[in-house]
């Protein structure tokens, strides 16, 4: 092949990666794929069901949204562990996304999400199309952490109705336990027992299954996929018990009849007032689900030296989305249980996620009518338990010790989603975020420093006993200088000027500047021209290329009444070389 060509297909690849690993596809990439995917699919069958019913849609809208978008990750995703597909906090969101739009009717609700996850796929091709995952990043960990425990307990108490059989509802925890806490006298005894008794069967599952089954004899691989099949067998157990007892009777609610055979071919609904009314939410569920399936993605990648490509996993996620919506899905994205599962299943390629999808439309062609009996308690119970691993309290304690601006913005984020709900608890956390991003930026640190004795370094007065003149004064500003700071150092030079009559020259120590607008530019002019009219000289140092040459294009440097100096040593001791011969001395922090 040409090197020519060679450039060609690797672009071409950049935008398929099945055509990057698929060139080294053997048997043994096979065979632990093919493990990954039996183990996933056990796991995935009652997950999608019951995350459909979260998201308040028809179970089989679950399995559709687990077999194509599978397919379409396999093909354009560059993790090779990643398990896409239903995630509790996008159906809560899928949910609250349809509920705001008051639709009651069951076919438009299906018609709405699968609308919804047309446009989140939409939105996450154009984003990587654009190269535009940089965006995400104003969505910081924190937020996200806060999000998803509050979530969690949102959906682990929306699902406390199905576990009791009893009626409830509320967009916020408030309201939910409030109306949970009014029907409780309604609670339907056969439910509560075979919900309760899910629940702790599912959770003594997580924990003490596999120990046990090695202490018997079996294998640690044989014991963890036994372990990871216990969703499977509360699904069976708690069905046969319905079934064989006529539990229907006495009350229990029940799936009913699943359709059986492969996905549909959908055509989302051409509404422009539904378009317009589930848009913003769309991107909500974007750039969250984005965001959660490259956090894991880049985790597990990181465990085995590989690495993904942010703007292709948007494209990746995005198809996803898009098959999901053709194929009477809603919308997905990537997973962290499954995918954890996936990875330590030992999955090799995204392939394993093809093969996945080839057992759930093996269980949507045999499996449905079996379904008919399955008590929504038990699915309940699977979802309780899942999002309850999400729930992480502790990110409050760690915020609050090491920054009380992050802590702020879990909290409001916390609370927010808990007291009015999700769209609104992440989009306050995400405004909060940036506010106090631009409040501490526009109030940056500023140091006034000298000189280490016996080296060339300068630091800050107040923390070290350094070398200082009486004629210069050099200032450390550790921030970049943009519209929001730029009148912030202004007025701290001035204040700092002021009746210095001795002072002779003012440095700008610009080692930690890694940009200067417009405004700050305008700033800097300002100084210039003020310590001019006070007889003293302005000088930069350590300024950056990128930023010198921005300045170059400037005529600030032709009007800089002193030099720019390459280094902050030579620019006190050229200006002042009896610096050398100071004492050093430490100014105490007031």
């Amino acid at each position: 092949m040409s090197e020519t060509a060679k450039v060609g297909a690797s672009k071409f690849a950049r935008y398929l990666p099945i055509l990057d690993w698929g060139a080294r596809y053997d048997r043994g990439a096979l065979t632990s794929d093919l493990v990954a995917a039996v183990i996933v699919t056990i796991m995935l069958i009652p997950q999608s069901l019951a995350y459909a019913l979260l998201a308040g849609l028809p179970a089989e809208m679950g399995l559709y949204a687990s077999i194509l978008p599978l397919v379409a990750y396999a093909i354009f995703g560059t993790s090779r562990a990643l398990a896409v597909g239903p995630v509790a906090v996008v159906s809560l969101m899928t949910a609250a996304a349809i509920g705001n739009l008051g639709v009651t009717d069951p076919a438009t609700y299906a018609a709405a999400a699968i609308v919804l996850a047309l446009l989140s796929g939409l939105m996450l091709m154009a984003m990587g199309v654009l190269r535009l995952g940089f965006l995400a990043n104003f969505l910081s960990h924190p937020v996200i952490a806060g999000f998803i425990t509050a979530s969690g307990m949102i959906i682990a108490a929306s699902q406390l109705k199905h576990i009791l059989g009893i009626k409830a509802s509320g967009h916020n925890l408030l309201d939910l336990l409030i109306d949970l806490g009014r029907n409780l006298p309604n609670l339907n005894p056969a439910t509560a027992t075979i919900g309760v008794g899910a629940t702790l069967f599912l959770f003594w599952v997580r924990k003490g299954l596999k120990p046990l089954l090695i202490r018997f004899g079996l294998r640690p691989r044989m014991a963890d996929i036994l372990a990871k099949a216990g969703p499977v067998a509360a699904v069976a157990v708690t069905t046969l018990l319905c079934w064989g007892i006529g539990l229907e009777g006495q009350g229990v609610a029940i799936v009913g009849s699943v359709p059986q055979g492969l996905p549909p071919l959908t055509l989302p609904t051409f509404d422009a007032e539904l378009w317009t009314g589930l848009a913003g939410s769309a991107l909500l569920i974007s750039v969250i689900g984005f965001v959660e399936s490259v956090s894991v993605a880049q985790t597990l990648a990181a465990k085995k030296r590989q690495r993904i490509v942010p703007d292709q996993e948007l494209i990746g996620l995005g198809a996803s989305n898009v098959a999901a919506a053709v194929t009477g899905g809603y919308p997905v994205t990537g997973g962290f249980a499954r995918s954890v599962v996936n990875f330590d299943a030992g999955a090799e390629t995204p392939a394993a996620g093809a093969f996945t999808a080839i057992g759930i439309c093996l269980a949507a062609l045999a499996l449905t009518p079996l379904l008919f009996f399955l008590p929504k308690a038990t699915l309940a119970a699977t979802i309780i338990v899942a999002v309850l691993s999400l729930v992480d309290f502790s990110i409050l304690k760690r915020t609050w010790i090491y920054s009380k601006a992050d802590f702020a913005a879990v909290a409001v984020t916390m609370a927010l989603t808990l007291g009015v709900g999700v769209e609104i608890g992440v989009s306050a956390g995400v405004l909060l975020s940036i506010l106090l991003f631009l409040f501490k930026t526009s109030r940056p640190h500023i140091a006034e420093v000298g000189l280490v004795p016996g080296t060339q370094h300068f630091r800050n007065i107040r923390r070290h006993a350094v070398q200082t003149v009486p004629s210069v004064l050099t200032i450390r500003v550790d921030e970049s200088l943009y519209f929001a700071n730029a009148r912030y150092l202004e007025d701290y030079l001035y204040d700092r000027v002021a009746g210095d009559r001795g002072l002779k020259h003012v440095i700008l120590m610009c080692s930690a500047v890694n940009e200067v607008d417009s405004s700050a530019l305008e700033s800097l002019e300002a100084i210039n021209n003020r310590l001019q009219a006070m007889g003293v000289s302005f000088h930069l140092s350590e300024v950056k290329g990128p930023v010198m040459d921005r300045l170059q294009r400037a005529h600030f440097l032709d009007e800089l009444t002193g030099r720019v100096f390459l280094s902050q040593y030579e620019a006190a001791t050229e200006l002042d070389p009896s610096l050398l011969q100071q004492t050093p001395q430490l100014r105490k922090i007031a």
